[in-house]
């Protein structure tokens, strides 16, 4: 008696044992049809945090991770190789431009832009080192009459950029959102690089003030004296990013919120993900800010012209006024260089 009910107890503990096997294979099986069907149809917030993996891979900050291959590049990409390749420092690092007509007629901005390298303390030498990158077929064309080693046209067949673009109108925004997918391609290439807007003067070589450790350096229209403080003002005018898997990461995401933000230029977007701390801390990136002791600007303007390094003719619309102030802050350089005192 005792041996049947051993061996119906060990009856029902297979029965079970193969119950709970058949529960789970279905279950599985289950999981895998709804993660495909049902699943797309949430929230994306949500349908991440269904489907996140467990350990989510890392970036090794320490040394930055290969750049992903670009499939089946252009004949336009395949010149810009060629004119970075040209440019490089040594160490996959150009400066960068960009310049439509209105800024390079004779006696405009690109003129002012080449004296201030001419004029500067230890600049002249980095001009081999800067590509401008024109907006239109007239630009190029004056790039390379004024004798200049490395132009890259941006083919945009269908907008003409040549004529002045007033602040934040729709051909302005189109152009700014233009110039950063160009940056990411860049990145993606392999080459890190220092971005100046034309209506910026190189008084004295920059470089050896950028910090050792950003991955992404920006200079600012106020600056609060802490270099990683999220509250500084940035200004576009002038950055600095290695290249890296995740500035290309940034870059793209930055880019992905033009539609999101209709009529905002890629300054103010940048304003918005810097105010968004939960999205920059899953990308990894490390941003600075450039202190305007030395990457000056007419927003917040450093009087020390021992220390001047950059000077942006920002805060001015319009380019007959960023001409005047140009021309100011090239006769104020002069002075100062030939010992008369700066006011």
């Amino acid at each position: 008696m005792a041996a049947m009910q051993l061996l119906s107890r060990r009856r029902a503990l297979i029965s079970t044992i193969l119950l709970a096997f058949v529960f789970v294979s279905f279950a599985l099986v289950l999981f895998g049809f709804t993660s495909n069907t049902l699943l797309p149809s949430l929230p994306s917030q949500l349908r991440s945090v269904l489907l996140r993996p467990a350990d989510p891979p890392t970036i090794d900050l320490a040394s930055p991770p290969a750049i992903s291959p670009l499939a089946a590049p252009a004949p336009e990409h395949e010149e810009l190789e060629r004119v970075l390749a040209a440019a490089d420092m040594g160490n996959r690092t150009v400066i960068l431009t960009t310049l439509n007509a209105a800024w390079a007629e004779p006696g405009s901005v690109l003129d002012l832009f080449f004296e201030g390298f001419r004029v500067g303390n230890g600049t002249s030498e980095l001009l081999k080192h800067l590509v401008i990158i024109t907006t239109d077929r007239k630009a190029f064309e004056r790039c390379a009459s004024a004798a200049h080693s490395h132009c890259f046209n941006l083919d945009i067949a269908e907008k003409d950029f040549s004529a002045e673009q007033v602040f934040n109108t729709v051909d302005y925004l189109d152009m700014m959102w233009r110039r950063l997918d160009l940056l990411r391609l860049i990145l993606e290439k392999g080459y890190s690089f220092v971005f100046t807007d034309t209506d910026i003067l190189w008084l004295r070589n920059p470089l050896p003030h950028l910090y050792a450790d950003g991955d992404f350096q920006i200079s600012c229209d106020r600056f609060f004296g802490n270099a990683t403080s999220l509250e500084n003002l940035p200004s576009n005018g002038f950055i600095y990013v290695k290249s890296a898997n995740r500035t290309v990461a940034f870059y793209k995401y930055w880019y992905s919120l033009r539609d999101k933000y209709p009529g905002k230029n890629e300054q103010d977007v940048f304003s918005y993900i810097i105010d968004d701390r939960r999205s920059l801390r899953k990308l990894g990136l490390r941003i600075m800010f450039l202190d305007t002791k030395y990457f000056s600007g007419l927003c917040e303007r450093s009087r020390d012209m021992n220390l001047i390094c950059t000077m942006h003719v920002n805060c001015r619309v319009g380019l007959k006024s960023k001409l005047k102030e140009l021309r100011a802050v090239l006769d104020a350089w002069r002075k100062y260089i030939s010992g008369l005192h700066y006011n």
